[in-house]
């Protein structure tokens, strides 16, 4: 059994590379940073940068909990998350803004998907929160799929006005369906079921939320005729 100190062991040496990685972005020595920051991926993967990022997430996920338990492989796709955010500082830093949103999206992908699967609130303190991610990202269009993890996310976070926006971000992006009338109004259903006081909590009424939930169908009846 792998004993609680190899984990945190695993975490300081992450977290220490990770600031030598930053300390040298911020010092605009992108040699040096993406070397860093190179070693650590073969450290985590026993892959560079660029063929992580050809990776599909499945595969990333194969290769992390390979060999190691649940717990082990959970931290390590937390680091790989956040590698991969600070490997998208040091090429945006060099003025390669497309190629740093690939890597980006990459570890926000990761972030997300291990957190739909961990307790909400078990994000280490070393990892960047979504909002973060969202944040370095920037005004570009995010794909629906991106967008449906995103609003996952939010509602599973009470961040219900979030959820909210990200779904009409979805109504934008996709053409109307019966799959997606019947999931956006299943995410109100699931929403007026919950009390006055956690819809509160997430920056929604009760009458904020039934007049979303008119607003979608209204816009997918608009949209179909």
């Amino acid at each position: 059994m792998i004993r609680r100190d190899y984990i945190l062991d695993q975490v300081e040496q992450f977290v220490a590379v990770l600031a030598k990685i930053l300390g040298l972005a911020k010092e605009a020595d992108w040699q040096n940073a993406s070397a860093t920051a190179a070693q650590e991926f073969q450290r985590l993967i026993g892959l560079d940068a660029a063929q992580a990022l050809q990776m599909s997430q499945t595969e990333l996920l194969a290769r992390l909990i390979q060999g190691v338990p649940t717990h082990v492989a959970e931290h390590k796709t937390f680091m790989l998350a956040t590698l991969f955010k600070a490997t998208g500082e040091v090429i945006a830093g060099q003025g390669r803004i497309e190629e740093s949103r690939q890597y980006y999206l990459k570890g926000l992908h990761l972030l997300l998907d291990t957190l739909d699967r961990t307790a909400i609130d078990e994000r280490p303190d070393f990892v960047p929160t979504v909002e973060a991610f969202c944040i370095s990202l920037g005004d570009s269009p995010l794909t629906t799929e991106t967008l449906a993890m995103l609003m996952r996310h939010y509602e599973r976070a009470g961040e219900f006005a979030k959820a909210e926006d990200t779904l009409f971000g979805i109504v934008e992006a996709e053409p109307p369906s019966a799959g997606l009338l019947e999931f956006g109004t299943a995410f109100y259903q699931r929403l007026l079921n919950r009390t006055d006081a956690a819809l509160a909590a997430g920056n929604l009424s009760r009458a904020e939320t039934q007049a979303g939930l008119a607003d979608f169908r209204a816009k997918m009846k608009t949209a179909r005729t």
